[in-house]
C-alpha cells in the first residue's frame, strides 16, 4: 500500500468502523441479489458535485455515470466506443430504471472552458472534442447583449442539461420507455456555494428551487 493516498485509507477505516456495521446487511443483500436502482443520475465528474452526497443516497440506490459537463451524446450506433451510451443502455435495458436525472451544476469547468475557448482546450484535444457535442452543427453560442458573464455562464450550464435531455431522446430504447410511460427524464442544477438544488419544470422550462418547495 506504499504510496496509496493516506486520507483515502483513513476514510475507509472510518467507513469500515462506523458506517459499514450499520449497513452490512444491505451490502450482503446487494452482493447476493444484485443491484436494482430505480434512478440513474448523469452528472459531472467535478469533485464538488457528488450525486450520492447531494441526494443522501445509500448503497444500491443510484446508478451513476459522470463525465465532463454532464453531457449525453446523440445516439450513434457506429464502430466507436461510447462509455456514456453503454452505461445508458445498461441502466435502461438491463436495470430498467424508472427515472434518469441529468444533474448540472454551477462553476462547471467544462462549460467555462467551452465559453472561454481557453488553451489547451482546443477542438483538437479530448476535452475540446467532447465539449463540441454540446452544440449542433451551425449553432452559435454567444453572450447576449447586456448579459453578464456570470449570467451567461449559468445559462449555458443549464442549457447543457436541456441538451442532454434532448439527446437522451435520440436513443430508441430511451424514447420507447419514455413514450410508454415506463420511465421519466428529469433535469436538475446544483449550486455549489450554497448547496442549493433546482429541479427542471418541463412545462415552463424553468429550474425551480427545491428549498422553496420544502
Amino acid at each position: 500500500m506504499e504510496g496509496f493516498p493516506q486520507h483515502l485509507l483513513e476514510g475507509y477505516r472510518a467507513f469500515a468502523t462506523q458506517r459499514l456495521p450499520t449497513e452490512q446487511s444491505r451490502y450482503r443483500e446487494l452482493s447476493e441479489r444484485g443491484q436494482s436502482p430505480e434512478v440513474m443520475v448523469i452528472g459531472c465528474c467535478d469533485s464538488r458535485v457528488s450525486p450520492e452526497v447531494i441526494f443522501d443516497a445509500g448503497p444500491g440506490e443510484l446508478f451513476v455515470v459522470r463525465n465532463v459537463a454532464n453531457l449525453v451524446p446523440v445516439y450513434q450506433p457506429d464502430s466507436g466506443t461510447h462509455g456514456v451510451s453503454a452505461a445508458l443502455e445498461y441502466a435502461v435495458s438491463v436495470l430498467k430504471v424508472k427515472h434518469i436525472v441529468v444533474l448540472g451544476h454551477a462553476q462547471c469547468g467544462g462549460i467555462r472552458a467551452f465559453i472561454d475557448k481557453i488553451q489547451p482546450l482546443s477542438p483538437g484535444d479530448f476535452i475540446g472534442k467532447w465539449m463540441q457535442m454540446f452544440i449542433k452543427p451551425g449553432e452559435v453560442v454567444e453572450q447576449r447583449e447586456h448579459e453578464t458573464m456570470q449570467d451567461f455562464t449559468i445559462r449555458i450550464e443549464k442549457a447543457a442539461v436541456f441538451r442532454s435531455i434532448e439527446n437522451l431522446m435520440t436513443f430508441p430504447f430511451v424514447r420507447e420507455r419514455v413514450q410508454n410511460g415506463a420511465m421519466n427524464l428529469h433535469g436538475a442544477y446544483f449550486g455549489v456555494a450554497e448547496g442549493s438544488l433546482f429541479v427542471l419544470d418541463r412545462a415552463t422550462k424553468e429550474f425551480r428551487s427545491v428549498r422553496a418547495a420544502l
